[in-house]
């Protein structure tokens, strides 16, 4: 009996560590489920966080390109607009140039006209080749208020002089693209 004692003993031990490697089995299963679940949900979470500051740094980088090209072009217009003040200040020195060139010529003193005509075409000259461009518009022209100031309307001396400039009191003129000065004119109403 003792043999048989031994025997069933041996039995349900082997029985009971066959279902304790079971359930040890089973439990490492599960337990490496875990393990991947979470490795994957990390490595998700990793992906989407490296998605997220891939996006951060492209509009970044995005965002300092347009600096840069928005400083160039503010550099140049810089550039081509720093003698501005220098060149309005001019501006009334052409215009008494202009004025002084119609009363000379209204005299008989060629060698004065000719000495004033080469100073007046040296600065004019200097001016342009600092970017000053004279604006063109003259009488008979269409009036458009975005490139002359109209400072008076007169009666239109004939009908086709209606809406357009009759008269130009000041000249205008333009650095660039920008107009620094208005041209002044006389429209005909």
């Amino acid at each position: 009996m003792k043999i048989k004692n031994i025997f069933k003993d041996k039995t349900e031990m082997n029985t009971e560590n066959t279902e304790k490697e079971h359930i040890e089995s089973d439990v490492e299963s599960v337990v490496n489920e875990i393990e991947t679940a979470e490795e994957l949900s990390v490595e998700a979470k990793l992906e989407e966080n490296l998605a997220i500051e891939k996006d951060k740094f492209l509009r970044l980088f995005a965002e300092f390109e347009n600096f840069k090209k928005r400083t160039a072009k503010e550099r140049i217009d810089l550039f081509r607009t720093a003698n501005e003040e220098v060149l309005q200040a001019m501006l009334p020195v052409m215009d008494d140039f202009d004025r002084a060139m119609v009363q000379i010529s209204k005299s008989e003193d060629e060698v004065l006209l000719k000495g004033v005509v080469l100073i007046y075409e040296k600065l004019k000259s200097t001016l342009v080749a600092k970017g000053l461009e004279q604006l063109d518009i003259r009488a008979g022209d269409v009036f458009n208020a975005d490139f002359a100031e109209a400072i008076t309307q007169i009666p239109a001396p004939t009908d086709d002089l209606k809406g357009k400039i009759v008269d130009v009191i000041e000249k205008g003129y333009k650095l660039g693209d920008k107009i620094i000065r208005f041209p002044k004119v006389v429209i005909g109403q």
